[in-house]
């Protein structure tokens, strides 16, 4: 089953979307499956971390914003920190589905993150 999820997303940052895979999850009735969920961009990733506390999310993007620091990059569109920043989050993670549920940890959520924004985005949703 594949679905797809469009996200409106800001300037830069990330965007939680749990709710919305685990509705997908909910309604594919899958009792121990995986779920997967892709970005098919390359200026944007996902990743799955705390969602506690929004200050966790402010300060992955300072520390990318740190490790990935304004350059005089060759690539045109002038987005290249976006791209190296969409490459070291990575574009899918993977959640175990149990008796019909996420099977996250109990403070972990999933977060588009957004790096050349703002945009119209799309996330596959995939449960296997």
């Amino acid at each position: 089953m594949l679905k797809e999820l469009t996200v409106n997303t800001p300037h830069e940052g990330f965007v939680e979307i749990t709710s919305q895979v685990a509705e997908i999850v909910r309604q594919s009735r899958g009792e121990k499956n995986l779920c997967q969920v892709f970005v098919p961009h390359t200026t944007a990733g996902v990743t799955i971390n705390e969602n506690a506390d929004p200050d966790v999310v402010k300060d992955m993007l300072l520390a990318l914003n740190h490790i990935v620091p304004k350059l005089a990059y060759q690539h045109g569109e002038g987005n290249s920190r976006a791209h190296v920043k969409a490459s070291m989050v990575g574009s899918s993670v993977s959640v175990p589905i149990i008796n019909g549920t996420l099977h996250l940890g109990t403070w972990q959520g999933i977060y588009f993150c957004e790096f050349d924004g703002p945009r119209k985005r799309k996330v596959y949703v995939t449960i296997l």
